[in-house]
């Protein structure tokens, strides 16, 4: 993620900002132009300037009746909603408690989402545009009768939206023993599943992918249940980004893709950010990146700066006595996962 300012002020604003607290003007983030946009309204529309030149906008129709969204649709534009809100093709019933709340947690993820498979130019287009190849997703409560599970299947997406509560999903972290779970991940990881389909599945990229992930033919019901049951190689570490990656081809290039994704979106922020490590001592991590590294995207150069950046992320979470954000370690065989992930990306 790129640092934002508004254009009006030149204030630090964020992502998720819906107004500059120096100027006060309306902010929305501009897809087209991927900027932040500080906005005046003009009747029913909002007016963007920059130098001599000026845009024309819309509130994205959940930003205007629903405060969930952020974006705006360019004047023209034949859709009330955003591009991200666009994806989305059910959501909880909002009457119920705590499903708005849960609702706005899952559109901010799904954006960050989005911005960063726009950033890498990847097909992104609504099941409205394209049924048959499109992206979409549901956000559904489970019952007691109902159960609701993550997951992917045929480019729809579904997310519990138990997983916006913290309490909730912490404690299925615990129970599932895993050393990372977030709302953002899982969006992550299941985007993966649909981008297999679009990248890897019925193209010359499939031999390259089981020679490093294995036979996606395999029963993949059988693989999970053999997983939950009997739970992951002792030694898979050796071999796979995470336990969960080890229950089946299609799970690891999933985990694979989302760590992916992770590295892009924090390498992005690190460069944008101006962060550099100059240590006293020559064998401690160095980062002094270079701002063209995210146009160009050099897997070696992606990887040093990730390493770097995250000594750092865990060492500051450390020292506020909470636990690493970046809990994995990469193995050799897993850094070659990635890199197939950045070639299959950067291919496309």
């Amino acid at each position: 993620m790129k640092s934002f300012h508004c254009n009006h002020c030149q204030q630090l604003v964020f992502f998720e900002s819906v107004s500059c607290v120096h100027c006060g003007h309306t902010l929305a983030f501009l897809p087209d132009r991927r900027v932040m946009g500080a906005l005046e309204q003009q009747s029913d529309t909002w007016v963007y300037r920059t130098g001599d030149t000026q845009a024309y906008y819309c509130l994205c129709v959940n930003y205007q009746h629903n405060n969930i969204c952020n974006w705006a649709v360019p004047s023209g534009d034949d859709h009330e909603a955003c591009l991200s809100c666009r994806l989305t093709q059910l959501t909880p019933e909002l009457a119920e408690e705590g499903h708005r709340q849960a609702w706005f947690r899952l559109e901010t993820a799904k954006r960050r989402l989005v911005y960063t498979l726009q950033q890498l130019r990847l097909p992104l287009l609504s099941k409205q545009a394209d049924a048959e190849h499109g992206l979409a997703f549901q956000f559904l409560a489970e019952g007691p009768e109902r159960p609701v599970l993550t997951g992917h299947a045929n480019g729809l997406i579904t997310i519990n939206i138990a997983e916006a509560d913290d309490a909730v999903r912490e404690q299925r972290r615990a129970n599932l023993q895993e050393a990372y779970r977030t709302l953002l991940g899982h969006f992550r990881h299941e985007s993966g599943h649909y981008y297999w389909d679009r990248l890897v599945a019925n193209t010359e990229q499939l031999a390259g992918f089981r020679a490093l992930f294995g036979d996606e033919q395999q029963d993949y019901s059988a693989a999970l249940q053999r997983h939950y049951e009997q739970g992951a190689p002792a030694d898979w570490q050796s071999q796979f980004i995470s336990a969960y990656a080890s229950s089946h081809p299609w799970e690891d290039w999933a985990e694979s893709w989302a760590h992916y994704l992770h590295m892009i979106d924090v390498t992005e922020t690190a460069v944008a950010c101006g962060l550099t490590l100059q240590p006293r001592h020559p064998n401690e991590p160095l980062l002094d990146p270079d701002p063209k590294l995210m146009r160009r995207r050099d897997f070696q150069e992606v990887m040093d700066t990730w390493f770097a950046v995250t000594y750092v992320l865990n060492n500051l979470n450390r020292s506020l006595g909470q636990q690493d954000a970046y809990p994995f370690v990469l193995s050799a065989p897993a850094i070659e996962k990635l890199r197939f992930v950045h070639q299959a990306v950067e291919k496309d």
